[in-house]
């Protein structure tokens, strides 16, 4: 497998591409449903593929702990053990061990964090995380890296760069089926454009399959946020796909897009559908309000899911947050309109009118004409004026 990535069309920085993946080729702008532990809450497979899903992101820490790296190896990986034949994208673990743990703490040989199943602590090492990675079998697996809070500043935040440009050549070497799985390099350096500049030309230098944008989505002025998603993805090579990891919501994979930003996860579009909520084409729906008790309308009119096609927004209105079939049928919907966006901005740059399209989607979000200023500003460096 040469796991190449062909850039089709393009705009200014935007760009429609398809990477050659083991399952299947993976057509970008890509939105990516998080299956933690290589299933969707309250959504099968069989729908994913419903939704003609090309990819998922399964989570390294929570499989490793179950069913476990022995349970995968004897079962032939994640794609076996839950019927998926399409790609999969595993995370290395070490986010969730220092979001979720708390006592986590970082040496050169690894991350040291307390076992939740007792035991004292372990210690997870760059090589372990790709073992256990080889050991899910996804199609993308992404480096350990040292994962520090985007506001970060001083000190750690230079050493967590530089450390995870050495992890990351502890992964490559430590890829036992390089034919089957490719690893991307992550790039850090908080909010300081200069660290940045060198973790970039580090990870470039050592030619992975792919890169990821990391660091961000954790809290930082939305200003801050695209100026970095910028620099990497100007400084990225085109012909390796760019992945801006944590960045779910609509407006921001648009901006990122445009920015040249290739794929994307987040746990949002099933995290909302569990409150209640729906993202559509006229903006976020909260369901459990009264106003939709007596709508017969669909869910959103734009949409062809299976949620929209066959149940009104008064019935959806009544299950939403009392049943467990309203969070599973808002997280279809979710999930399709987000992986539907995407493809719908692939198209728009194929079809040269992307920026079009763009103007179309902000102003549906805000029909005032009022939008965020640093919507406007991210999109006026790549030749983007939104309609006033």
């Amino acid at each position: 497998m040469s796991f190449t990535f062909s850039v089709g069309a393009e705009h200014t920085m935007a760009r429609s591409g398809v990477f050659d993946l083991p399952h299947c080729p993976l057509r970008t702008p890509v939105f990516m449903p998080v299956a933690t532990q290589g299933a969707m809450k309250g959504v099968t497979s069989a729908q994913l593929e419903e939704l003609d899903c090309e990819i998922i992101l399964g989570n390294t820490y929570h499989l490793g702990l179950k069913p476990g790296e022995e349970t995968l190896r004897a079962v032939g990986g994640v794609h076996e053990l839950q019927s998926w034949k399409r790609n999969i994208l595993t995370d290395s673990g070490g986010f969730q061990m220092v979001s979720l743990l708390k006592l986590a703490t970082i040496t050169e040989e690894g991350v040291v964090f307390q076992s939740t199943h007792g035991g004292g602590d372990l210690l997870l090492k760059p090589e372990d995380s790709i073992r256990i990675q080889n050991a899910i079998g996804g199609d993308i697996m992404m480096q350990l890296d040292d994962v520090v809070h985007v506001l970060t500043t001083g000190p750690r935040v230079e050493e967590a760069m530089y450390r995870s440009i050495r992890w990351l050549d502890r992964c490559l070497k430590a890829n036992q089926r390089p034919k089957e799985q490719c690893i991307f390099g992550i790039i850090q350096g908080a909010l300081d454009p200069k660290l940045r500049d060198i973790c970039l030309a580090e990870m470039i230098a050592r030619d992975c399959k792919g890169y990821a944008i990391g660091g961000l989505s954790g809290g930082e002025a939305k200003d801050d946020f695209w100026k970095i998603v910028a620099l990497c993805a100007k400084t990225l090579p085109k012909n390796k796909p760019r992945y801006c990891m944590g960045v779910g919501y609509p407006v921001d994979i648009v901006v990122c897009i445009a920015l040249g930003v290739d794929m994307f996860d987040c746990v949002y579009a099933c995290r909302t559908a569990r409150f209640g909520s729906a993202l559509t084409s006229v903006g976020k729906l909260q369901l459990s309000k009264r106003n939709f008790a007596n709508d017969s309308g669909a869910l959103d009119p734009d949409c062809s899911c299976p949620t929209c096609k066959q149940f009104t927004r008064a019935y959806l209105h009544v299950v939403a947050t009392k049943e467990t079939i309203g969070a599973t049928l808002l997280s279809v919907h979710n999930i399709a309109y987000l992986l539907n966006l995407t493809r719908k901005c692939r198209k728009a740059i194929e079809e040269n009118r992307f920026p079009e399209m763009v103007q179309n989607f902000m102003l549906s979000y805000h029909p005032d004409k009022k939008y965020p200023q640093w919507v406007e500003d991210a999109l006026a460096t790549v030749n983007i004026t939104l309609i006033k």
